[in-house]
């Protein structure tokens, strides 16, 4: 059709017509007849040699975290008989960008690639498309629009950060599991070592000590911390309006603590879990992947159900991420009994309640409350402890 351009050389071409017949000017009616060919030559040649191309889109990767930069890529194929003109791409990037690219003729068969870069500035899903292709004539007065390609959607993780696991005897937390662990048992039968002094006379092995020169002990392997729940509490009350500045807004710094320790205990090797309202419980081999996607778009919603015990084996932790020890999440996670599980609180807006408690209200307190607590090993390792203990 038209363009802009055309409807206005169209306008003129009737105002010389009207021009000609009123004052009886041939010429008139002459470059009237010229302007109105050149619309229709224009607009024929648009509708007549319209591109073949194929075109094919790649966004990788395609979960992206906040602050990355992704990559959209399309390989444009001309399958049409004849040489391809020159095109122009669109694509809408979200909400506000939008990618421009020009295509050069292309002969049958040949192909060429062309992208851009995505920058990932909010969690959320980002679409991307459809493209847009637009051809117009050389003197741009008639111009063809199609559309050729649907939407890709672009999954925009939290902001995360690998966070130090708790080492038994290593910070604060360490220290409480390495007890925890003296009291629930010595765990494991490591190997045999030979007595020295300070020893208990009830870890001595009598049988290995008798076939041997020197007084056998037994060595066991402490529990170390295997298993990790995280719980993210989305319940609306808990949470403040939303502000402009993302390191005050209290729920987005909730997500982005989540997400971090949801996946630092999942490439810890703890089996991990995450937990929150609206019946979200996720769990297996791929915990972090899913966790991740939820986190993507998850928002203030349902409050918090009663969080079933785990069944797992070995220490345990559960992770509460909430607004304050006022909140709902965090009372209802008061009534887990196990012995075997150290409940932590990160606050994102409130001062912590106990010394295994996080203030979150900034992003750096998070993290320095997390290695406060965590140590400064940053492993999960199980420690070598002598005899029985009581």
């Amino acid at each position: 059709m038209p363009t802009r351009q055309g409807w206005t050389v169209l306008a003129g071409a009737v105002a010389a017509f009207a021009t000609g017949r009123l004052f009886g000017i041939l010429e008139l009616f002459v470059i009237g007849a010229g302007l109105t060919a050149a619309v229709i030559v224009a607009v024929a040649t648009i509708r007549l040699h319209r591109p073949h191309l194929a075109i094919t889109r790649w966004a990788h990767p395609s979960v992206l975290t906040v602050g990355d930069t992704g990559r959209v890529d399309l390989l444009i194929e001309n399958r049409g008989k004849l040489r391809s003109p020159r095109v122009d791409l669109t694509e809408p990037v979200g909400a506000s960008n939008t990618a421009h690219m020009g295509v050069a003729p292309l002969r049958r068969g040949d192909q060429v690639t062309a992208g851009y870069r995505v920058p990932a500035l909010r969690r959320g899903v980002l679409l991307v498309g459809p493209t847009t292709l637009q051809r117009r004539d050389i003197l741009g007065l008639a111009y063809d629009s199609r559309i050729t390609t649907g939407v890709t959607e672009l999954t925009v993780a939290p902001q995360t950060f690998e966070m130090p696991m708790p080492s038994l005897g290593q910070g604060v937390l360490g220290r409480h599991l390495l007890a925890l662990s003296q009291r629930v048992g010595p765990g494991e039968f490591h190997s045999l070592r030979d007595y020295v002094v300070g020893d208990e006379q009830r870890s001595i092995h009598w049988k290995a000590s008798a076939r041997s020169e020197e007084i056998k002990v037994r060595q066991h392997e402490a529990q170390g911390v295997r298993r990790c729940i995280v719980v993210l509490d989305r319940d609306g009350d808990a949470y403040p309006s939303p502000v402009t500045d993302i390191d005050a807004d209290v729920f987005e710094r909730a997500v982005t603590a989540a997400g971090s320790l949801v996946i630092s205990a999942d490439r810890a090797g703890l089996t991990t879990r995450f937990v929150s309202g609206g019946g979200i419980d996720l769990r297996g081999p791929d915990v972090a992947a899913h966790a991740l996607r939820v986190l993507a778009t998850i928002d203030v919603g349902p409050p918090l159900s009663d969080v079933d015990r785990d069944p797992g084996e070995g220490l345990g932790l559960v992770i509460v991420v909430t607004s304050s020890p006022a909140s709902d999440a965090w009372r209802r996670t008061g009534g887990i009994s196990d012995p075997t599980l150290t409940r932590v609180g990160v606050f994102t807006a409130g001062a912590p309640a106990t010394r295994l408690s996080i203030d979150a209200s900034t992003i750096a307190s998070f993290r320095r409350g997390w290695q406060r607590l965590a140590g400064n090993r940053g492993l999960v390792k199980e420690l070598l402890v002598t005899g029985e203990t009581s």
